[in-house]
C-alpha cells in the first residue's frame, strides 16, 4: 500500500503543535499585559475633572484632614464626595477671584452639583465598605497610594480581586493604629508585622479563611 503522508509530515505536525502552543501562550501574555497596563487599569493616570483639585495642596500643604471633605468615611460604605458647600466653607474667603474656581462658585450659586469623575471604584457586583476598613485600621494610603502627594488624583492600585485577597490573606502586613489611619505621610514601622498581629487581635479582625470567602465581597 502506498504511503499516504510524506515522512516530513511528522516534523510538520510537531512544529504545528509547538507553533499553536506558542501563539496561544503569546496571546495569553498579551491579554494579561493589557489587563495590567495603565491603558486598562488607569493606574497613575490623572482623570479629567471639572476643577483640578489637588490633594497635595489641601492635605499636605494646608494640613486638612481627610474627614473634613470625606465626611462619611468612618460610618458608611461610601467615603462621600464633598458638597460644593464644603468647598465654599473655605473658598468664600480664599481665592475669591480665581478663574480656576469659577465652576465651584457657579455650582454654589445655582445649587447644581459639580460632576466629579470617579477615580477609584469597584464593579457593582462587589460589596465594599469604607467604614469597616477604616475602623479595622486600614489607612487611606494603603489603598489610595500617596494621595497626599497627588497634585491631580489618580488610581494607585488596580483594585482587582487578587489585590484585595492578598491583603485579606495577611492583614497584619497593613493594619495600623486607628489614630494613624488618616495620616497621608504614614510610613510603616520596622516592626509592622509584630504590630499588625497585635492589632489584628485587638480589632478582632476575622481569620483569613473567613475574610477571603466569596460571600465577603460578593453578596
Amino acid at each position: 500500500m502506498a504511503q499516504l503522508f510524506h515522512p516530513s509530515s511528522n516534523v510538520i505536525a510537531k512544529a504545528s503543535v509547538v507553533a499553536v502552543a506558542l501563539i496561544v501562550g503569546g496571546l495569553g501574555y498579551i491579554i494579561y499585559a493589557v489587563n495590567q497596563s495603565a491603558y486598562y487599569t488607569n493606574i497613575n493616570v490623572a482623570r479629567q475633572q471639572p476643577v483640578p483639585f489637588s490633594h497635595k495642596h489641601h492635605v499636605t500643604d494646608d494640613g486638612i484632614d481627610c474627614r473634613y471633605c470625606h465626611t462619611s468615611v468612618e460610618k458608611s460604605g461610601f467615603a462621600g464626595i464633598p458638597t460644593t458647600h464644603t468647598c465654599m466653607s473655605c473658598h468664600s474667603k480664599l481665592w475669591l477671584n480665581s478663574s480656576m474656581l469659577e465652576p465651584v462658585r457657579a455650582s454654589y450659586a445655582t445649587d447644581v452639583s459639580l460632576q466629579w469623575t470617579r477615580v477609584n471604584a469597584v464593579p457593582d457586583f462587589v460589596y465594599f465598605d469604607h467604614s469597616i476598613h477604616v475602623n479595622k485600621g486600614i489607612g487611606c494610603t494603603t489603598c489610595h497610594g500617596p494621595i497626599g502627594e497627588m497634585p491631580l488624583t489618580y488610581r494607585a492600585n488596580t483594585l482587582y480581586m487578587r489585590w484585595c485577597i492578598d491583603c485579606h490573606k495577611n492583614p497584619a502586613l497593613h493594619v495600623r493604629r486607628r489614630e494613624d489611619v488618616f495620616k497621608a505621610d504614614y510610613v510603616e514601622p520596622p516592626n509592622q508585622l509584630e504590630l499588625g498581629r497585635e492589632l489584628v487581635k485587638k480589632y478582632k479582625i476575622k481569620e483569613p479563611k473567613l475574610i477571603t470567602d466569596c460571600y465577603t465581597c460578593h453578596r
